[in-house]
């Protein structure tokens, strides 16, 4: 008997298996469509699907608008549940404060940004018109 079958711990698992288990992305194929395109960063650098995940490995994952800098903890090549799934990760400080900060600047420039209250109309459009020809 190997270790893995007395574990139920798999030893090998790919990147994008790991980040669709983990419950970062929907699907494989996002999963995977994502870390070819280098949006999704292991150790550092850029990975291929197919890279086998380690314990204590450094990943960066889009979410969002920010990105997650999250520290593995476990391995797994089937999906879980929510709260089973975020028992493999644990996200770095510096990155939750790094998403909290963008998030309240977010929140201030929505605040101040200026809304028209109305369309124009058609006389208003016009004069938009005319005035971007000048």
């Amino acid at each position: 008997m190997s270790q893995s079958e007395t574990n139920n711990t798999p030893q090998n698992v790919r990147l994008d298996k790991w980040l669709w288990a983990a419950r970062f992305f929907k699907t494989r194929a996002i999963a995977r469509d994502m870390v070819q395109s280098g949006k999704v960063q292991y150790n550092g650098q850029r990975a291929k699907p197919g890279k086998h995940v380690e314990l204590g490995a450094m990943i960066k994952v889009p979410s969002g608008w920010d990105n997650r800098e999250i520290k593995v903890l476990g391995l797994s090549d089937k999906r879980l549940s929510a709260p089973l799934a975020q028992a493999l990760f644990e996200e770095t400080m510096e990155s939750v404060t790094k998403r909290e900060e963008n998030q309240t600047a977010r929140k201030m420039n929505a605040f101040h940004s200026p809304k028209p209250d109305h369309r124009p109309d058609k006389k208003q459009r016009r004069q938009i018109i005319k005035f971007k020809q000048q």
